[in-house]
């Protein structure tokens, strides 16, 4: 028994094949499928994707930075942000994606501050609270201190 595996970006379908074995790597830790799993969605995080063609076959590995899977009758799905073969990845785009992603934390972690700073909200929970998956109602912001207060209507008459 196999699992039918697919990883697919926006750009292009980075691998598709039966498999065996596929360790993703999730919010807290890592989730490995084998074949006749139970149905399964959920998020995949940037890391290591590692698939095992044979049971006792070698390892091949992704490096992906994120998205989605969906695992259903050994059909699994993988929507990448993007992902790379080991042996596409480009070393010099590679530490200059790398550096750009410590600016884009560096600058997160300052805006984070910011909100704390002006909100009165303690720093760990505005660090959860501004993840890319989280959003507010008006309403919420105006809890949060994100904001003063709501426009209603407008009338631009």
């Amino acid at each position: 028994m196999m699992i039918q595996f697919k990883i697919v970006t926006p750009e292009r379908t980075v691998l598709e094949e039966d498999i065996y074995q596929i360790t993703l790597p999730i919010e807290g830790g890592e989730v490995t499928i084998l074949p006749n799993h139970i149905p399964y969605i959920g998020t995949v995080k940037s890391g290591e994707i590692l698939i095992r063609k044979e049971m006792n076959g070698e390892e091949t590995s992704l490096a992906t930075s994120g998205g989605f899977v969906e695992l259903h009758d050994n059909t699994l799905v993988v929507l990448a942000d993007t992902a790379e073969r080991a042996e596409e990845i480009d070393l010099a785009r590679a530490e200059t994606a790398r550096r750009q992603a410590e600016e884009i934390m560096k600058a997160q972690e300052r805006i984070n501050r910011t909100i704390a700073d002006e909100t009165g909200q303690p720093l760990s929970k505005v660090r959860e609270d501004t993840d890319r998956n989280f959003w507010m109602s008006s309403e919420e912001a105006k809890a949060y201190g994100l904001v003063g207060r709501i426009i209603e209507r407008v009338d631009m008459a």
